[in-house]
């Protein structure tokens, strides 16, 4: 079963960021990424929030575009920077496999 809400560590732990990189982040895209606050005012992100976390990390540290570069895309085509996403995903786990399969024979 899927967490309805995930911490800032966790968030940072699954785009292997700092916890700090990931609150500039929040900061910066406000209209993409709106954690809710518990009552301990701690951040808390939904999968919605981590999704749009992981595109800005796309754009940011793979494709090198900076943070205005990065909004005006996302703006753009946002759905096809999903797919780019998802697609990465989906090798990166592949290779993983491929890796395991490799170290077991």
């Amino acid at each position: 079963m899927e967490k309805l809400y995930y911490s800032i560590s966790e968030v940072a732990e699954i785009l292997g960021e700092s916890v700090s990189l990931v609150r500039f982040w929040s900061n910066s895209f406000p209209k993409l990424v709106k954690p809710v606050r518990n009552a301990k005012g701690n951040r808390q992100y939904t999968t919605c929030d981590i999704e749009a976390l992981k595109q800005i990390h796309h754009l940011v540290k793979e494709k090198g575009l900076t943070l205005d570069g990065a909004a005006r895309r996302l703006a753009a085509d946002r759905k096809g920077v999903d797919r780019s996403v998802q697609v990465l995903d989906s090798l990166k786990e592949i290779r993983a496999r491929l890796i395991d399969i490799k170290n077991s024979i």
